[in-house]
């Protein structure tokens, strides 16, 4: 069922800090669960040690998911506390789409913003670019980065990518798959493009530098803050620091890693900023927006034990796109010196959903009464070590098996019940085929995390928990079908809705200054 929130929920703890706390949500795009070296201690990996030292000094969360398992579905649902079904938002958002995520949505920065903090955003966006779509339109006060992904227009040095991307050429007819070259990939800062096509292996550099500068004058200015960073760097092409001792070649595995690490040097540069200033008064709380991107085989992050195998062994990929553990299970470290306890695990049940309502409720807010949110406030896991999450929680499809956005996968304690299954291409070129199950297949993850086995139909232990996941889907279903605050989004397109710097030059590339 949908929570509706009241005060008593969202003030129901004590000792409250006396004045807003600082929040800083840093995303990454396509990240494994296995990606984060603290989720397997045991490896001999250091590829995120500034992210391994925030869970040392705060908490990992074990059970944690995207909303969705692609790109745009997922960052709607942070930033509205709604699955896609009610905030319209299934899909991805194209380069040339005209709109957005609804205008009828409220954000989290847009209400954080009626209480005196001040928003910012860098990086990925994929909310739609045009006009009152942009992030400045939609509660951030400032706003640099890219407005989709980076395999969404061409640059004049290509990062990584499989098939490889030829570079912006000066030629609109450039068309192949997997890369978008009618237009240059752009740098928006505002709402004005800065650079087109951008220069992808100056990125972080650029990142760090904005990140870094809204930290310091927000404490000047003794505002409190929400910094949004939406990072790339894990999704193809990839651009990894380029150095004389740093030549990967294009089947080299180490060109993932190294982007990691450059990953990982920001969140570190962050976390720094943020220790510098306001330490024992800020929220960073790191997590994905979807699995990894199997299809990319030596681009592609790590799942960790989540092979989604039952899948596997009849053909195509579990990962990004699939509503396996692998497409929607990523890292999660939430870090809050003096407020979070140290070097603590959860594995309680939880959802990129939960930030919305979670730090409305630390900043001593209520959502809208005229909508239904589908987050819970997981303040208590997070403060007091409570491992209460969701008693039901549903992945919606994205774009692997069945429509876009509909509930058919759902998980509640140790069981995840499949209405329909279905596989993303594999490293290789490997598909399988979408099924639908009734009843549907039932895995039990304490005892078989790889999803290889279900449980057999007609047993106590089955019957127990379909009975339960079958008559919550139903009553979930009833009531967004009911509900009078769905939203629908416009996935229209036009050629002439895609940024462009200078439309009379070719891919829209902006004039040379000097």
């Amino acid at each position: 069922m949908s929570v509706w929130f009241t005060n008593d929920l969202f003030l129901n703890f004590v000792d409250k800090p006396s004045k807003k706390p600082n929040f800083i949500i840093i995303l990454a795009d396509d990240i494994g669960w296995g990606d984060l070296d603290a989720n397997h201690p045991e490896g001999k990996a250091n590829n995120t040690p500034y992210l391994n030292m925030m869970a040392d000094q705060g908490l990992r969360l074990t059970d944690f998911h995207s909303p969705a398992s692609t790109c745009s579905p997922s960052r709607a649902a942070i930033l509205t506390g709604r699955y896609g079904l009610r905030n319209g938002v299934t899909h991805n958002f194209a380069v040339d789409s005209v709109a957005g995520l609804p205008l009828s949505e409220v954000t989290l920065p847009q209400l954080l913003q009626k209480v005196g903090y001040y928003t910012a955003m860098i990086g990925k966006w994929h909310l739609g670019h045009n006009g009152q779509y942009s992030p400045t339109n939609r509660g951030f006060d400032y706003y640099l980065g890219i407005p989709y992904s980076n395999d969404m227009g061409c640059t004049d040095i290509p990062g990584y990518n499989l098939p490889q991307c030829l570079p912006c050429n000066g030629s609109e007819t450039q068309v192949f798959r997997c890369c978008y070259s009618k237009v240059g990939l752009p740098l928006i800062e505002n709402s004005s493009i800065m650079e087109q096509p951008l220069d992808l292996w100056t990125l972080t550099e650029k990142y760090k530098s904005a990140a870094v500068r809204i930290i310091h004058n927000a404490r000047e200015r003794g505002q409190p803050y929400l910094l949004y960073i939406a990072l790339a760097h894990m999704h193809v092409p990839l651009a990894p620091p380029r150095t004389p001792s740093a030549a990967y070649h294009p089947d080299d595995i180490r060109v993932y890693s190294a982007s990691l690490r450059d990953m990982d040097s920001l969140v570190g540069a962050v976390k720094s900023a943020s220790d510098d200033t306001d330490k024992d008064n800020t929220l960073i709380w790191f997590t994905g927006d979807n699995g990894p991107w199997e299809e990319k085989c030596q681009y592609a992050g790590h799942v960790g034990p989540f092979i989604g195998k039952w899948q596997t062994n009849r053909g195509g990929g579990s990962a990004k796109r699939t509503t396996w553990e692998g497409g929607h299970r990523v890292p999660t470290v939430v870090y809050w010196p003096g407020r979070i306890p140290a070097n603590t695990t959860s594995s309680a049940l939880l959802s990129g959903m939960d930030i919305f309502p979670t730090l409305l409720s630390l900043a001593g807010m209520t959502p809208l009464s005229d909508r239904c949110y589908d987050g819970i406030d997981a303040t208590n896991v997070l403060l007091y070590a409570e491992q209460t999450g969701h008693e039901f929680l549903f992945h919606p499809n994205s774009g692997a098996a069945g429509k876009f956005g509909d509930l058919q996968t759902v998980r509640t304690g140790r069981h995840k019940a499949f209405y329909i299954t279905g596989a993303a291409e594999a490293c290789g070129g490997a598909t399988g085929r979408q099924q639908l199950h009734d009843p549907p297949l039932i895995f039990d993850l304490e005892r078989d995390e790889a999803e290889e086995t279900p449980l057999k139909v007609g047993t106590p232990e089955y019957q127990a928990v379909v009975e339960r996941i079958s008559r919550r889907r139903e009553e979930l279903l009833w009531d967004i079908a009911t509900d009078k605050s769905v939203s629908a989004a416009d996935y229209s397109t036009d050629g002439s809705a895609a940024p462009c710097c200078d439309p009379r030059q070719a891919v829209c590339r902006c004039p040379t200054l000097g």
